[in-house]
C-alpha cells in the first residue's frame, strides 16, 4: 500500500498498475513481473476496502484513516423512535388497542424521516469537510505550512469518517 493513510483513488491506481505489470510479465513471460504485479493489485484492492471501512460504536464511527466522528443526534434519536413506535404497534396489535397500533405506526413512520435527515446531514456535512480538508491541506502544503496541513487532513479524515458512516447506514438499511 502507498502510506498509512488509505486512500480509494490509491487504491485504484495500485490495482490498475498492478493489472499492467501482471499483463506485462505474462507477455513477457517474466514470472516475477506477473508475481509483483498480483501483489500490487492485491495491495491496492486492500487499500480501497480499507477506505471504505468504518467501525462504529454507539453513535461514534472511526474509519481507517484514523478519523472520529459523532452521528448527527436525528440519527441516533429517529432510531429510538423507530424502536419504540415497532413496539408500540406490536403491543397494540397483541392488545387489539388500535389507538396504541396507530400511535406505534406514525412514530414509526415519524422516527424514518428523522432518522434519514440526520443520515443526510452528515453524508452532506462529511463531504463538504472532506473537499474543504483536501484543498486546504494540499494548499498549505504548497506554501510549506506544516501546521494548517496537518489540521486541514484532520479535517478531512474527520469528514471522510462522518460520510462513510452514513454511507454504511443507508446501505445497511437499503439491504433489509
Amino acid at each position: 500500500m502507498s502510506g498509512n493513510n488509505s486512500s480509494t483513488l490509491q487504491g485504484y491506481i495500485d490495482s490498475a498498475t498492478g493489472a499492467v505489470q501482471s499483463a506485462l510479465g505474462s507477455l513477457t513471460g517474466s514470472n516475477t513481473d506477473k508475481a509483483q504485479g498480483e501483489q500490487t493489485r492485491t495491495e491496492g484492492h486492500a487499500e480501497k476496502d480499507l477506505s471504505h471501512s468504518v467501525g462504529k460504536v454507539g453513535p461514534f464511527a472511526v474509519s481507517g484513516s484514523g478519523g472520529v466522528s459523532q452521528d448527527n443526534p436525528n440519527r441516533t434519536e429517529g432510531s429510538w423512535n423507530q424502536t419504540i413506535g415497532s413496539a408500540k404497534e406490536s403491543v397494540g396489535g397483541l392488545l387489539g388497542a388500535e389507538g396504541l397500533k396507530r400511535d406505534g405506526i406514525q412514530q414509526n413512520r415519524e422516527g424514518k424521516g428523522q432518522e434519514a435527515q440526520g443520515q443526510l446531514s452528515d453524508l452532506g456535512g462529511g463531504m463538504t469537510d472532506r473537499a474543504k480538508g483536501a484543498a486546504g491541506s494540499a494548499f498549505a502544503g504548497l506554501t510549506g505550512n506544516k501546521a494548517d496541513q496537518e489540521k486541514y487532513q484532520a479535517k478531512h479524515d474527520i469528514g471522510k469518517t462522518q460520510q462513510r458512516s452514513a454511507e454504511a447506514d443507508i446501505q445497511k438499511q437499503s439491504d433489509y
